[in-house]
C-alpha cells in the first residue's frame, strides 16, 4: 500500500524556496530544507526524489510565483505606455524595502554564479529566464517609445534589462547601487518616450 501524503506540496516548494532563495543550494542544508518545510528528509526524498528535485520544483515555484507576476503588465495583449516605467519603480521599491524577499536578489541570478548554475539544465533554465525578462522588457519598451526605430527600441530594451540585472545581482551587497541602477533605467525609458515625441513631431 502506497505512503499517503500528508502534507501541501505547494507550501513546502514555497518554504525550501526561501531557504534556497536565502542561502543559494550548496549551502541549504537538508536540516535547514525540513526545519523550514516541517517535514522529515524521507518525505521530502519520497516527494521530491532529491534535494535537487527539491531545488528544481523551487524554481519553478519562483518563476511562477514571483517572476512572472511581476512581468504580466508587459507580457499581456494589451500594454500601456507606463508599464515598463512602473515595472522598474515596483521593482526598485522592493529592492529597498528591507521587509521584502527581493532583497535577498533574484535565485536564478544569484543561482548563476554559484557552482550548480554550472549545470546545463539549471543554466539552460537562467537563459530561459533571462530571455523572458528581455522579451517582457523590450514589450514595455516599444509600447513606451513606439515612434523609435527596432534598432533603437532594441538597445534600450537590451540596456534595461542588463541594468536590470545587475540591480538583482547587487543588492545583497549595495541596495543603494542597486537602487541607482534602476533609477538609470526609468531615466533611459523617459529619454526613449521624450526622443521618440520628437522623431514624431519631425516627421509631421
Amino acid at each position: 500500500m502506497g505512503r499517503i501524503q500528508e502534507f501541501d506540496t505547494t507550501e513546502v516548494v514555497r518554504a525550501a524556496r526561501g531557504i534556497f532563495w536565502q542561502r543559494g543550494y550548496e549551502s541549504a542544508s537538508l536540516p535547514d530544507l525540513e526545519r523550514a518545510t516541517g517535514i522529515g528528509r524521507s518525505s521530502l526524498y519520497h516527494a521530491f526524489g532529491s534535494k535537487r528535485g527539491l531545488f528544481d520544483a523551487a524554481v519553478q515555484s519562483y518563476l511562477d510565483e514571483v517572476v512572472r507576476p511581476r512581468l504580466r503588465p508587459l507580457t499581456g495583449s494589451t500594454i500601456t505606455p507606463d508599464a515598463v516605467e512602473d515595472y522598474l519603480n515596483g521593482l526598485r521599491s522592493s529592492l529597498t524595502d528591507d521587509t521584502s524577499p527581493a532583497r535577498e536578489g533574484c535565485l536564478l541570478i544569484n543561482t548563476a554564479g554559484a557552482p550548480i548554475g554550472r549545470d546545463a539544465d539549471v543554466a539552460r533554465t537562467i537563459a530561459g529566464y533571462r530571455a523572458e525578462l528581455r522579451g517582457a522588457v523590450g514589450a514595455g519598451v516599444r509600447a513606451s517609445a513606439p515612434a523609435l526605430d527596432d534598432a533603437r527600441q532594441a538597445a534600450l530594451a537590451d540596456a534595461v534589462t542588463a541594468l536590470v540585472i545587475a540591480a538583482l545581482a547587487l543588492v545583497r551587497v549595495v541596495p543603494e547601487e542597486a537602487a541607482r541602477g534602476l533609477d538609470t533605467a526609468v531615466a533611459l525609458v523617459r529619454e526613449g518616450r521624450r526622443t521618440a515625441g520628437s522623431q514624431s513631431v519631425a516627421v509631421r
